[in-house]
């Protein structure tokens, strides 16, 4: 039988989450073959620029969509936060896997958030992680950084930054959770869309890679992660804007969501809904209530 082609960043975190990926395949499909095969993204080959530069909506799953366009690989394995929040028409979400922790982490070596040194240096690429911070703590010191997660805790132990945020999910999928100082709680910085998901895209026409990863999809999920790209998309927004979003659902079968828009006059609107799990549309309409109150959106 032929194998299946997984497409899939080279970097240590994509390759641990394309390896759950397809032991989940093979645990579902006992006797599957599975190749992994490696795709370097723009993201990738650009690291001195911040990403919110680069127009960050698409930079690390482009040129894995055009994998699959040319059937090179049949499946592709994304952080669901990476993907733009609406798929082009010949692509399509096969399954969302049952998601890690969303929340974001703060890693210091020591100091909490509350407890950091007016001016230290806080390394994120993420504008949505630097807007919430900064209005919890204008004293501190936001700078960019880039690179994978290794990367990036070097340059901590190096002493260029006093304090990273990064998603805790990475960390925990890497191994390195005991690196956490202190985790974000939602009410302080919300996560991105589809922060801690796994998503497996492949081509809309391909009935038979859709039934493949099928078995994989977590229902709780995918219609948390489904409601919070809807949220996104009604934003008109993609990755670079300050927006954060998280849907949660309930023993009772309601998902509650909530957002967070940034304003082009600095205000940070928050807002929560709560509605049918089966229906996305309700973070739809979160997005166009916070963008009433907010006005304009603000996107670097």
């Amino acid at each position: 039988m032929k194998p299946v082609v997984i497409g899939t960043r080279a970097s240590a975190l994509a390759l641990a989450q394309t390896g759950q990926v397809a032991a989940a395949l093979r645990a579902a499909h006992p006797g599957l073959s599975i190749e992994i095969r490696h795709i370097t993204t723009r993201g990738d080959r650009i690291t001195d620029r911040p990403l919110a530069a680069l127009g960050r909506n698409g930079v690390f799953v482009t040129e894995i969509e055009a994998a699959l366009r040319e059937r090179v690989v049949d499946l592709a394995v994304h952080s669901a936060k990476d993907l733009p929040s609406r798929l082009a028409p010949d692509m399509a979400l096969a399954a969302i896997l049952e998601r890690e922790d969303p929340r974001d982490v703060l890693v210091s070596g020591g100091s909490t958030l509350a407890a950091l040194p007016a001016g230290a240096r806080i390394g994120t690429s993420s504008p949505r992680r630097a807007a919430q911070l900064g209005a919890l703590r204008p004293d501190l010191a936001l700078l960019d950084i880039r690179g994978n997660v290794d990367t990036r805790l070097r340059r901590l132990a190096s002493g260029a930054y006093d304090a990273l945020v990064l998603a805790a999910a990475g960390l925990l999928r890497l191994g390195r959770g005991a690196e956490i100082t202190e985790w974000l709680a939602p009410a302080v910085v919300l996560p991105a869309v589809g922060q801690g998901a796994l998503a497996i895209e492949t081509r809309s026409d391909d009935s038979a890679m859709l039934a493949l990863a099928a078995p994989l999809a977590h229902p709780a999920t995918s219609a948390a992660v489904m409601a919070e790209r809807a949220f996104l998309a009604e934003l008109g927004a993609d990755c670079t804007a300050v927006a954060g979003a998280l849907g949660t659902l309930g023993p009772d079968g309601v998902l509650q969501r909530e957002g967070l828009v940034g304003a082009t006059d600095g205000r940070l609107v928050r807002g929560r809904v709560a509605g049918d799990a089966a229906d996305p549309r309700i973070g739809a309409r979160l997005a166009r209530r916070l963008r009433s109150e907010a006005g304009a959106v603000h996107a670097p």
